[in-house]
């Protein structure tokens, strides 16, 4: 079924009524899609910084315990990898990490492979809250999907994943 046939109208589509009316030539399918993808995204912030919060910390704070956990044991990065998989800048993950270790779920430690350097390493306490906080976060987001069949989730999946390859092709050229 097209979007035309769809007897569901959503925020995008009022958007895209109102340019239409004043903008006929333009071709809006781009506009259609990304203005879904960002609405989708702003809703699911949303329903994510609330699981988040009831355990004191923010989508950012979750996303360091997160990168750090799934590296591994010694759960231990380089600032540098931390903040090139988290996507942010060296000065925004200097601020942050000085925040995290001020809470105790991460310390700096030295790097045995070279002495002029800092890791970053989950604490005890910071190996036990994204332990528990991850359980919870799949949780959520099985309840935030679960009114879509497995099968949309996976095309859903492989489409954001054509998309994601595009935008990051993108960006390295």
């Amino acid at each position: 079924m097209s979007k035309k046939d769809s007897p569901t109208s959503d925020a995008v589509d009022a958007i895209l009524k109102q340019w239409s009316r004043e903008r006929p030539e333009l071709d809006l399918s781009p506009m259609a899609a990304i203005g879904r993808i960002q609405r989708c995204a702003a809703l699911l912030q949303i329903q994510l910084d609330q699981h988040f919060a009831q355990y004191g910390l923010s989508l950012w704070e979750f996303d360091m315990l997160a990168a750090l956990r799934r590296s591994g044991q010694p759960y231990c990065l380089s600032p540098t990898e931390l903040f090139s998989t988290l996507m942010v800048t060296s000065g925004t993950m200097t601020h942050r990490l000085k925040r995290m270790e001020s809470t105790g779920l991460i310390q700096r430690v030295a790097n045995p492979a070279d002495a002029r350097s800092m890791l970053v390493k989950l604490t005890e306490q910071g190996l036990k809250l994204i332990d528990q906080m991850i359980t919870g976060h799949v949780e959520n987001e099985q309840n935030i999907l679960a009114d879509m069949s497995h099968a949309d989730i996976e095309l859903l999946d492989q489409q954001l994943a054509k998309l994601l390859s595009v935008l990051e092709a993108q960006r390295q050229s």
